[in-house]
This record gives C-alpha cells, structure tokens and sequence, in this order.
C-alpha cells in the first residue's frame, strides 16, 4: 500500500472515530481544504474545522454518527475516495446523509496537500435545513449565507481554541 492510501486510510479510519487530533496530522503545514461550505488555508484552520465539526458531533449527535469510506485510490502525488457520513446536523436538529467525493494531492512525505470535498449542496440543504433547504438550496444566496455561518463559526470556535 502506497504512503499517499496510507493517509488516505487513516484519516477517514480517525473520522469514522470523531479523532480530529489524528485528521489533522494528516495534512501538511500550508495545505488547503475546500468543499461547498468551507474554503481553509493551513493547518490551524483546517485541523480547527476538523475538530469543531467532530466535537459538536460527540456533544450533539454522537448517537447517530456513521462514516464509511471507499474506493480508495492512491498514488505518490494524488489520490481520491468516497464516503458516506450519516450525521445530526446540529443548527437544526436534522439526520444528513452526505455521499461525498475526495480528492486529494500530496506532499513527497505523504501528508495531504489538497483536499478537495464534492457534494450535491441542494441534497445537502434539503435534508439539514428542511424547507428552507429544499426551496432555496439551489440559490447561491443561501449557498454564501451557509458559507458565511460556518466561516464564522469556525472563526469563534478557533478564538476559543488557540
């Protein structure tokens, strides 16, 4: 098994876990992370936004979490997965089930680069917004309010978390 799909293993092994300590030892210093919420540079904000998502699911939702990965595929300079998250989304009080796809890149010691999460938004918004979601998911409104909401969430949760 290749470094890179090592990587790949434990980070999505620790996930399934809610272990953000082991999550963010799996990127480089000046990695970058995007998916459709959150656009993170480095790994204070990225390793940050690991471990408020993980910590509001073991206070809130624990319970109900599930994640499974597959289709791992890797080699020394890029990889990708899939994973499946059945999760409570916390703001609402919502069960989400979230397919995603991953893409990442590495550096030469195998700690990820990029990641890059893709995922149906309107799918997402459906399901952990109600209503609001499934009218208004399509909208880049509600697309840059949702962004907004987690940027800052994530800014007070770091400021309380140095």
């Amino acid at each position: 098994m290749h470094a890179s799909e090592q990587t790949i293993r434990r980070f999505y092994d620790a996930f399934a876990r809610l272990d953000a300590d082991t999550m963010a030892a799996c990127y480089a210093p000046d990695a970058s992370f995007r998916d459709e919420v959150f656009d993170l540079r480095g790994a204070r904000e990225i390793g940050g936004m690991w471990k408020m998502l993980c910590a509001g699911t073991q206070a809130k939702g624990a319970h109900v979490w599930q994640l499974r990965y597959r289709d791992v595929q890797a080699e020394a300079t890029g990889g990708r997965a899939h994973w499946d998250a059945h999760y409570l989304f916390s703001a609402t009080g919502r069960i989400v089930d979230n397919a995603i796809d991953a893409r990442f890149t590495f550096t030469p010691d195998g700690l990820i680069a990029t990641h890059r999460d893709r995922f149906a938004f309107w799918t997402w918004a459906r399901q952990a917004l109600g209503l609001p979601g499934l009218l208004l998911g399509w909208s880049p409104s509600l697309r840059r309010k949702v962004r907004a909401t987690a940027a800052s969430n994530l800014k007070a949760f770091l400021s309380r978390n140095p």
